[in-house]
């Protein structure tokens, strides 16, 4: 999938570098596999505000989809590649050969009437779903679970991807988007090829407007505002805020805020390079 640039007909279309959804094959979703997705605005359950700059925003339909990819040894066709509003990656709609439909998340190079599977016993083709004990080392993967069982929950967004490293006892060795290098359980599944919509990081917005349309408020910088309200507020003119830090006075830029007791630090074998 590719970007374009668009022609400054408009201040707003100026710098917009918008995607080109060549890769689309349907406008409205499953209907089955959708759910109301409530907006909150930022309040929690008694209406306060917890969370600032989030409000307004176009009205959207959660799309459910199968993160964990159980329903194995049964061949499934991909009907269609659709846009997702939850996300940045595409979904696929796919249909089970007992007539049963979910929504996968799309990987790269995906195709409508691509047959699909999830097991232990299948080859390790784009959009196949196996346990990393199984997948080859040096293989490109995508939405890896870290529990067996629970479901995805990393290397899902645009354009995202691991590669298995090596094998170490019932460890298998990734190293993740992020550079970091660490061990996952050998029967924790994940799919093979990359996310799709690798281009998303490419896109622009154009103008304060389409951020509204996601729900994105203004946000007002700390130094703008009083001392009272943040750590680097006050000062007479353009003063600078001093370090940056968060509103609450956690140091930013660098500072680390990983627990040194969590119990997952013994499977990181190198940080993820600065």
């Amino acid at each position: 999938m590719a970007v374009k640039k668009l022609r400054p007909t408009t201040p707003g279309q100026r710098f917009r570098v918008a995607p080109s959804f060549a890769d689309i094959t349907a406008s409205k979703p499953e209907k089955s596999l959708t759910t109301v997705l409530k907006r909150t605005g930022g309040r929690n359950d008694t209406g306060r505000r917890t969370m600032r700059y989030i409000g307004g925003g176009h009205k959207r339909k959660y799309r459910i989809i199968d993160f964990k990819r159980d329903k194995l040894d049964i061949v499934a066709e991909v009907l269609t590649i659709e846009y997702d509003p939850n996300r940045s990656a595409r979904i696929a709609l796919v249909q089970y050969t007992d007539g049963e439909k979910r929504y996968i998340v799309a990987p790269q190079g995906l195709k409508v009437g691509q047959k699909i599977q999830s097991g232990s016993d299948i080859p390790p083709e784009v959009g196949n779903s196996l346990p990393l004990q199984v997948i080859p080392i040096g293989t490109i993967i995508h939405a890896i679970e870290l529990t067996p069982g629970k479901g995805a929950s990393m290397a899902r967004s645009a354009g995202t991807y691991a590669q298995i490293l090596g094998r170490e006892g019932k460890y298998v060795i990734l190293k993740m988007p992020s550079s970091e290098t660490r061990m996952i359980l050998g029967t924790c599944r994940a799919t093979v090829g990359s996310v799709s919509n690798p281009d998303h990081m490419n896109e622009s917005k154009g103008k304060a407007g389409r951020s509204r349309w996601l729900g994105i408020r203004p946000r007002t910088r700390g130094v703008a505002m009083n001392p009272v309200d943040h750590p680097m507020g006050g000062g007479e003119g353009k003063a600078s805020g001093g370090h940056p830090r968060s509103r609450n006075g956690l140091l930013a830029k660098g500072k680390k805020t990983r627990s040194r007791k969590k119990a997952s630090n013994q499977l990181i074998i190198s940080r993820k390079k600065k």
